[in-house]
């Protein structure tokens, strides 16, 4: 009996590892690199992006293509039947026959206004616009993982304090239900009570409704199943102590300009229709080409050849006098079999050529292509000063931001400080009777809310340095 209890207490404790081993595997945690790089490898706006890239390459790969000589075959066979002309004469007569015909014509592009190497130069600039591409929505992603991440810190330490705010009203109302049996205090004090516990109560799920929308973003950036359960590591921000608040904009600016992707890329589109210009003026040369071809035929009516001639006596008349024969002699021809490969190779025939096509007049097709090629040109220069305008008062804007979240956070952190020795010292005072419910229930609510802008802007300072690191393209990392 004792050894059969054992047994079952040996596979409860098994089954029991197993499971807890289960539960461990099953919450995966999440380190912030590992949600930056799963959201690098999955996001599908990532992979569409790099899909775009490798059209590029096909556009590129094709436009140096197009310097190679082209080679097209044709064949073509019929089969005719019925009544035809006969060929030198105005009779008619019903025949059939099978012809077939082949050619093979070879021809290069030797000049052509210089748009076939100035549309491999911007086949190139569109590959490094779509690499542009790529590598903003990346950084972009990036610093919306990071974003999210740290939104996750912040619910997560609003969570615990307004757990911890719930265990405070829990307290009071249990001291209000203790004094209002005893008749120290009244039914408004601990109706007082009861509602603070519902209010704690209710930003406790705020918190926690913030908390699992965050963490499902996160999910929707590294394109994790929603219902996947994981555990976002905390680091510990105290220990940070690369988090630098002053900047210089104008050096932040000047570095942006060279390493931020939304520069490059507009840069490069704007390069892109400067090449398109010296395309569209290649319209207003000739093309020159070089041509030649290969052809042969067979037809089954043509399948007997001359193969050589005879002498031939034939008598023309008779001399009435002498009753003499009058002949003449000529010469006839004498057919043999034509194969078909005889015929077609006797019907081979070469052709080759030069090609020049001038444009004269077009209806101003050309002006025009011109004229809209320069104007998008124009239409560039100015969006690419736009980002640099927008990228300087975004970044200006930030700095002050960090600026102002430093100030914001040593306040919020004076003022946490302050509202935590009040409630101690009202607590005190309202364990002992000497301060009534409404001024302790004010004292725990300036405690939560400093708590909470303590929490916020403790995350704003991290969060808005690493904004900066962000635009002078440094890796963001906690």
């Amino acid at each position: 009996m004792t050894q059969f209890i054992f047994k079952r207490v040996s596979i409860l404790s098994l089954l029991f590892t197993v499971m807890i081993g289960f539960a461990a595997k099953a919450q995966e945690k999440i380190t912030l690199q590992m949600a930056v790089d799963r959201t690098l490898a999955n996001n599908l706006t990532i992979k569409q992006a790099q899909v775009t890239e490798s059209i590029g390459t096909a556009d590129l790969d094709q436009a140096k293509n197009n310097l190679l000589p082209s080679l097209n075959a044709n064949t073509q066979g019929g089969y005719n039947f019925g009544r035809s002309q006969v060929a030198g004469s105005f009779t008619y007569t019903s025949s059939t026959s099978l012809n077939i015909n082949g050619n093979a014509q070879l021809q290069l592009t030797l000049f052509q206004g210089g748009q076939l190497r100035n549309q491999i130069v911007q086949n190139r600039l569109l590959l490094d616009v779509d690499k542009s591409t790529t590598a903003k929505i990346k950084n972009d992603l990036t610093l919306n993982v990071v974003t999210d991440y740290l939104q996750i810190l912040t619910n997560q330490d609003l969570v615990a304090a307004a757990k911890q705010q719930i265990d405070i009203a829990n307290q009071t109302l249990n001291k209000s239900q203790i004094g209002f049996k005893v008749g120290n205090q009244t039914l408004a004090d601990l109706s007082q009570a009861k509602a603070l516990v519902s209010t704690a109560t209710l930003n406790l799920t705020t918190a926690q409704n913030q908390l699992d929308l965050s963490v499902l973003i996160l999910k929707q950036y590294m394109e994790m199943n929603p219902y996947a359960e994981i555990v976002v590591e905390r680091p510990d921000i105290s220990t940070l102590t690369d988090i630098k608040t002053i900047y210089d904009a104008n050096e932040v600016i000047k570095t942006a300009l060279t390493v931020n992707p939304d520069i490059h890329l507009a840069e490069t589109q704007q390069k892109t229709y400067a090449q398109a210009i010296k395309i569209a003026k290649g319209n207003f040369y000739p093309t020159v080409s070089l041509f030649g071809g290969l052809a042969s035929s067979y037809s089954d009516r043509l399948n007997q050849k001359l193969i050589g001639q005879t002498a031939v006596t034939q008598q023309i008349g008779i001399v009435q006098a002498t009753n003499q024969s009058v002949v003449t002699s000529f010469q006839q021809a004498i057919y043999g079999p034509y194969p078909a490969f005889n015929q077609i190779g006797d019907n081979f025939n070469q052709n080759i050529g030069l090609s020049v096509q001038i444009p004269i007049f077009n209806r101003f097709t050309n002006r025009t292509t011109v004229r809209k090629a320069e104007l998008n040109y124009k239409n560039a220069q100015l969006s690419t000063q736009i980002a640099k305008n927008n990228l300087s008062k975004t970044i200006i804007q930030a700095v002050l931001d960090l600026l102002a979240a430093e100030k914001q956070y040593q306040s919020a952190l004076q003022s946490f400080q302050a509202n935590k020795d009040a409630l101690n010292v009202t607590k005190q005072r309202y364990d002992v009777g000497l301060v009534n419910s409404l001024d302790y229930n004010t004292a725990v609510t300036n405690f939560s809310k400093s708590q909470n802008d303590m929490i916020e802007a403790k995350y704003s300072v991290v969060f808005r340095s690493k904004i900066i690191d962000y635009y002078l393209g440094n890796t963001i990392t906690l």
